[in-house]
């Protein structure tokens, strides 16, 4: 039984003030395997306190200065890449393979904000005028469970390239994750109060952040229903606010494209992360024309992704995270069934010989775009297949959704691609699988949120343009 009692405050390791204590669970047993003590209103008034205090120097450190703590943060990380894997895969239940992935990825975001901030200008001449982008202040760092190191990583990096000092409030399901995250960042050397981790739960230590006038932005990751009470929170005190919520990704499959090859790249972006994926291609539209021999196909592909044993490289879909997000994957299933969707493979339960929170890869075929599970994110492996007659068409299906954070489009001809992607409303969209690009902008349209994150874009967002006129000698 892991017992994490301390919190990170002006660079010190602390015994919250707060007492509740949140059980951990491993996905994959369903068993407690450990207890977090919670953070509470207090906590969060003293980290934002320090990082407030910490912001009056550090908004004024050079870019070389912060180069400089980026690369150590990302060498401290890379030293605990094995721990932050296992303890991914014991905490949240990802297939050994991803959870390496996902550790690597987080010690990467450091180097990233690096290479953005070293061909970054704070200055520039518009004009007659001079303007400075100056950092925006204190910054509430809102993480979720999914990706859990990623997230803090990423947002952390680059806040700091920026100049902002934070308060992180990781999910209270990922306290050992987080332990890891806090233990390498701290080895780093940063300044204290540059970055304070908090964990606790949204309604205590989120809501004291959104609240609170000391704290000048808000970045949050999560559900639409939660980004939008932030919204209002945070418009009490006008703070700036990047929001990256839910989506609904469509994978156009065009009628030139190569089934055999286009199947398994819509499958594979449609079970990423077990399905616990905000940009997760969960609506496969294909030509009606080949829609049964997609099915085949889809069929032959799912029985053979490998489910169950997480320290098997070779499996590709892990538990979800917990007994409640496993029942409302099953709800989600007999919603599909009820509504008359026909059930290609997958289904109610648990997958033959794993019990936990494991849910069986679910396809549906014969899905119209009016049906729940078209509508509303599953965020587990669950997806629905689509026909349509015409290109047009499979727009029109694709954007027809309250959500437009990433869309995929598969097809030999780039050029083809390109158009179709033209025309679909997303602030990402992936042609043939391409990998992710960490200097490119990502974010959503519609309910998938506000603002940007990554690269230039999501540097930007943590500043403010000063314009100074008037500058030169009379």
């Amino acid at each position: 039984m892991r017992t994490i009692n301390k919190i990170y405050i002006d660079g010190s390791f602390i015994t919250p003030h707060g007492n509740e204590q949140f059980d951990l669970y491993n996905p994959a047993t369903a068993t407690i395997i450990g207890r977090v003590q919670l953070a509470d209103a207090v906590d969060t008034r003293h980290a934002i306190t320090a990082a407030k205090k910490a912001f009056q120097s550090f908004s004024h450190t050079t870019k070389a200065e912060r180069i400089s703590m980026l690369r150590r943060l990302h060498e401290a990380l890379i030293t605990r890449i094995d721990d932050l894997a296992d303890a991914t895969t014991e905490e949240y239940g990802a297939p050994i393979s991803r959870a390496l992935w996902g550790a690597r990825y987080a010690a990467e975001s450091f180097l990233n904000a690096a290479k953005i901030l070293e061909e970054y200008s704070f200055t520039r001449r518009m004009g007659t005028a001079e303007v400075v982008m100056e950092p925006v202040g204190v910054a509430g760092l809102i993480t979720p469970w999914n990706a859990n190191a990623g997230f803090i990583c990423n947002k952390l990096a680059t806040a700091i390239a920026a100049g902002c000092t934070t308060v992180i409030k990781p999910s209270e399901m990922s306290a050992l994750q987080t332990q890891v995250v806090t233990e390498a960042l701290h080895a780093a050397g940063l300044p204290h109060g540059v970055f304070n981790i908090v964990t606790g739960r949204g309604d205590v230590v989120g809501a004291e952040l959104t609240a609170s006038t000391d704290i000048a932005k808000i970045s949050f990751t999560g559900s639409t229903a939660v980004g939008k009470a932030i919204l209002r929170s945070s418009a009490e005190t006008m703070k700036r606010v990047t929001l990256e919520l839910g989506g609904k990704s469509p994978t156009i499959i065009l009628d030139d494209a190569d089934l055999e090859t286009a199947v398994p790249m819509a499958i594979t972006a449609g079970f990423a992360n077990s399905g616990q994926a905000c940009i997760a291609g969960t609506r496969i539209l294909v030509p009606e024309h080949k829609m049964s021999a997609t099915i085949e196909l889809i069929r032959t592909t799912v029985n053979q992704i490998k489910v169950g044993n997480l320290r098997d490289p070779a499996t590709a879909i892990g538990p979800m995270v917990s007994q409640k997000q496993y029942e409302r994957v099953q709800g989600y299933i007999r919603r599909g069934l009820e509504e008359g969707a026909t059930l290609v493979v997958g289904g109610e339960g648990h997958p033959d010989g794993v019990a936990g929170y494991f849910v069986k890869p679910t396809v549906f075929s014969h899905v119209t775009n009016d049906m729940t599970i078209a509508r509303e994110e599953i965020f587990g492996p669950v997806l629905c297949l689509m026909g349509y007659r015409t290109e047009k068409e499979a727009i029109a299906i694709a954007n027809d959704t309250s959500y437009g954070l990433q869309a995929y489009v598969i097809s030999p001809d780039r050029e083809h691609a390109n158009k179709v992607a033209a025309q679909l409303e997303a602030g990402r969209v992936v042609i043939n699988n391409a990998p992710h690009e960490p200097l490119a902008p990502f974010g959503g349209r519609k309910q998938s949120g506000l603002g940007r994150e990554y690269g230039v874009f999501g540097l930007e967002a943590f500043l403010e343009p000063k314009a100074v006129m008037g500058g030169l000698a009379l």
